[in-house]
């Protein structure tokens, strides 16, 4: 479990938060629970929360209140613009407007002598293209992402569970998240004021906004939030300035116990789990995950850090980058340069995110084969296995996979629906084909 920071840019950096919200999520009223995106493909839209909130006053009261729905204007505004997320208005000094390089090649190729030969004229607009794409302009920092990602043990429990335990989940995971912001807020967060922000001084809150995803890009089961704080911040004495940063990056440590220690509380009181110390192996901290899960069944969902066949995962990567440096530099890293190296691991193995419902994480990315199934239960990393629609279109599902027999293809027209029809409507496999095939 852990609380992680990323530095956001002004401009354009928004938009992955909005690449994996669920088509139509702008009208979710805020007594809907997460998971309600069981068959949605995306996730949950994102929400306004924190104390610095009530500072976007209009006049009439604040603008946004918690709970609120983020709209894609308001994070064009606010993280992209540095202003006011309804009104437009400004909050300090606006970031500054980045010009697209497209736009910026079309301007330089307009002023382009009218007397150069075609050849000419194409080899200097190549080297414009080549130049403006080279080109990264500064840009101003526009919030920070804080990522609250639950252990493995919490992630594997809320992949497999039903309904009602991960919205319990959902609920532990919650509060430990808005536990150590108001920490962040009461103890950390603050603004620089005088000659060369010689001073600090305490703000009125800081205004945030939370994105939960519910999977990895391996497509395994895991819970985490993404916390933007903005970096607009307003001074008790009312004016508007950026958040102390330094101080913020220093707290990260401080702030991802603090979760920690509110997730195991959260969760104790409403499950009833206990915690146990784990051994993550070389190189890294004792970690803590719900007793009673096994290691097991905690590196199957793990496929992102672990890796699978052909497909070298997190700490293969890492133990690969740990062996080049030695033989490199003939002594091993640092612990701070093996922190490096694991990030670079962490990089090196991104995938590209693709989006499930809900549904398809409850166990994994895809549903669930029989030969799946069988592994889990022969290896000992379950007792059962939930296996989704297929159940619903065949009853005696276990049967068929015992004999390997053909499967009914589910009609969608038949889930769900009133009356006994979707689960009556399917038949059952012939019992002398059954009897043959024993």
């Amino acid at each position: 479990m852990v609380m992680t920071i990323r530095v956001m840019s002004s401009g354009r950096g928004y938009e992955y938060l909005l690449k994996s919200v669920a088509a139509g999520d702008g009208d979710r009223s805020l007594g809907t629970p997460l998971t309600r995106y069981y068959t949605e493909s995306g996730c949950p839209p994102g929400t306004w929360l924190g104390t610095g909130l009530a500072s976007l006053d209009t006049g009439q009261g604040p603008a946004l209140a918690d709970g609120d729905i983020v709209t894609e204007e308001h994070l064009a505004r606010l993280l992209g613009e540095g202003v006011h997320p309804v009104t437009g208005a400004k909050l300090g000094s606006a970031y500054p407007r980045l010009q697209p390089p497209r736009e910026r090649i079309a301007a330089r190729v307009a002023r382009l002598d009218e007397s150069l030969t075609g050849r000419q004229r194409e080899e200097a607009i190549e080297r414009i293209r080549e130049e403006e794409v080279a080109n990264k302009p500064r840009t101003a920092v526009a919030g920070f992402d804080l990522t609250f990602s639950p252990p493995k043990s919490v992630s594997t429990v809320w992949g497999v569970a039903d309904a009602p335990t991960q919205a319990l989940i959902a609920q532990a995971h919650h509060a430990a998240m808005r536990d150590t912001l108001a920490l962040l807020e009461e103890r950390v967060a603050a603004t620089h004021v005088g000659r060369g922000g010689v001073a600090r001084m305490p703000v009125t809150g800081v205004i945030a906004t939370a994105f939960d995803h519910y999977d990895s890009r391996a497509a395994d089961p895991q819970l985490h939030t993404h916390v933007v704080v903005s970096n607009k911040v307003q001074g008790i004495d009312g004016r508007w300035r950026t958040l102390d940063s330094r101080t913020l990056h220093r707290a990260v440590v401080a702030l991802s116990a603090s979760y920690n220690a509110f997730l195991t509380d959260h969760t104790a009181r409403l499950l009833g789990v206990s915690w146990m110390p784990v051994d993550r192996g070389k190189d890294r901290n004792t970690g803590w995950e719900i007793d009673g899960i096994s290691a097991a069944l905690i590196s199957e969902f793990s496929r992102r850090t672990t890796g699978g066949v052909g497909v070298e995962g997190i700490e293969q990567v890492k133990d690969r980058l740990i062996a080049e440096y030695t033989a490199e530099h003939g002594h091993a890293p640092s612990a701070r340069m093996i922190a490096r190296l694991r990030q670079q691991a962490t990089l090196e193995t991104r995938p590209e995110k693709e989006l499930h419902s809900l549904a398809a994480n409850s166990g994994f990315g895809t549903p669930t084969s029989r030969d799946e199934a069988a592994h889990l239960v022969a290896g000992g990393f379950a007792e059962a296995v939930g296996v989704g629609r297929a159940a619903i279109a065949n009853p005696d599902l276990a049967v068929r996979w015992r004999h390997a027999l053909p499967e009914n293809e589910p009609d969608p027209d038949t889930f769900y629906t009133g009356g006994p029809r979707g689960y009556i409507d399917y038949p059952a496999a012939d019992e002398p084909v059954v009897r043959a095939s024993a």
